[in-house]
């Protein structure tokens, strides 16, 4: 019963130690990313894999971006046109713009980008294309830019009115019998 009693102690005991060791190893990974140490490239922006884009923090050399403009009203447009727009933007910093990613608030708002960095004094776009298939009235999207840029997200916006297909068929609805 001791020899089991001592194995069972044994290994807690290692187990504990590989959990401290990989705390450890945790830790410095976190500490070099935050110095910039393992970035992707040189004037690259390492990140978080796993995160989310609103979560992603440059880590390394920081720049700041300029747009010419954040917010685009399109007017009106009948249901089922794809509006398009090109934002157009600025490396203000002194050093390499990285866009690690730009993301609408949904599945109709599609961003499309250069990944090459943008040296300093330089210009991009980021082009926007938003389909009002299904969407009528009123629209704001949002799309959220992540960079190596302080603040890391800058948000572009795109608005407007969205006229209903007069060729859609019209929604029906089943009357409901009253209950008994």
């Amino acid at each position: 019963m001791n020899l089991l009693k001592n194995l069972f102690v044994a290994l807690i005991v290692v187990i504990s130690l590989t959990m401290i060791s990989c705390q450890g190893d945790a830790n410095d990974a976190r500490a070099k990313a935050r110095e910039g140490i393992g970035s992707t490239a040189e004037g690259q922006m390492a990140t978080n894999p796993t995160a989310t884009p609103e979560e992603q923090v440059p880590t390394g050399p920081t720049t700041s971006i300029a747009f010419e403009e954040t917010d685009f009203d399109f007017g009106a447009v009948d249901e089922g046109e794809k509006v398009k727009h090109t934002y157009k933007f600025k490396n203000t910093g002194n050093e390499p713009l990285i866009i690690a990613s730009a993301k609408g608030s949904c599945g109709c708002t599609v961003p499309k980008w250069s990944s090459d960095p943008i040296a300093p004094g330089q210009t991009g776009v980021i082009d926007v294309e938003f389909d009002s298939k299904g969407k009528p009235g009123k629209q704001t999207k949002r799309v959220t830019v992540t960079a190596n840029t302080v603040p890391a997200q800058t948000f572009l916006n795109i608005t407007g009115t969205v006229n209903k297909d007069p060729n859609a068929p019209a929604q029906t609805t089943t009357p409901v019998p009253p209950s008994k």
